[in-house]
């Protein structure tokens, strides 16, 4: 899978791109990246790629044309599909992540300031996606996501794929169970007795049941919890 990014600051993702099994990934071309630093495609020899706003209000804003320049670049070279990364766009979860881990060639484009012209959303990308329901300072981090995401479902990623069967996520409704290992007791904190027993039909229940019991605590009760 082969994977644009544009981006104001390309040098934050050389450590995440250079460690664990991502880093694996790219060193075995199973995850190929290329940078488009925007200020390459910059209005003025300046390097200007901001702006105010139209309307007033705090901040700079992205400009349309170099983000336009640059998947110019990007598509004369590539059939690609594009994605803005802002919190405009759809809330990014494992669906996304399953369907968009199919296409040959992706274009993540990441937004800073203010945000980005909104013509940038309205006629240059095939969808916007937010990685949650928080302000980041830049897309970066927000694109470094979909990247793993999309990353551990490439053939060769995991040194056991069926290990995504069963995890979180890996279904609708579905949160994996909790995991425990050595000791068998620590501090007065003990494991429980049923992963101890040796019962396959039992732990196998025992799962499903805390699995269920996640799901409803963490995402269906949550939704009326005041976290204040």
């Amino acid at each position: 899978m082969r994977i644009a990014i544009v981006t104001l600051f390309p040098e934050f993702f050389n450590s995440p791109f250079s460690t664990s099994l991502l880093g694996k990934a790219m060193e075995k071309k199973i995850i190929e990246v290329e940078f488009y630093p925007l200020r390459r495609y910059a209005i003025n020899r300046h390097g200007k790629v901001d702006d105010a706003p139209y309307g007033g209000g705090e901040g700079m804003v992205l400009r349309p044309e170099p983000i336009h320049r640059a998947l110019l670049d990007i598509k004369a070279k590539y059939e690609t599909y594009v994605i803005l990364l802002s919190p405009r766009g759809y809330l990014f979860h494992q669906r996304h992540a399953e369907r968009l881990a199919k296409k040959a060639h992706l274009t993540l484009i990441c937004g800073h300031y203010e945000g980005v012209d909104e013509r940038v959303a309205e006629h240059l990308v095939d969808e916007s996606l937010c990685i949650g329901d928080y302000v980041l300072s830049g897309g970066e981090s927000a694109a470094l996501v979909v990247i793993d995401a999309l990353a551990r479902l490439q053939p060769g990623y995991l040194g056991n794929p069926q290990s995504l069967r069963e995890e979180s996520f890996s279904r609708e409704g579905y949160l994996e169970y909790p995991q425990y290992t050595r000791p068998a007791e620590y501090q007065g904190w003990k494991v429980p007795e049923v992963l101890l027993s040796g019962n396959h039909a039992q732990i196998a229940r025992f799962r499903q049941e805390e699995a269920i019991k996640a799901w409803k605590k963490y995402r269906l009760e949550a939704k009326e919890k005041s976290f204040e």
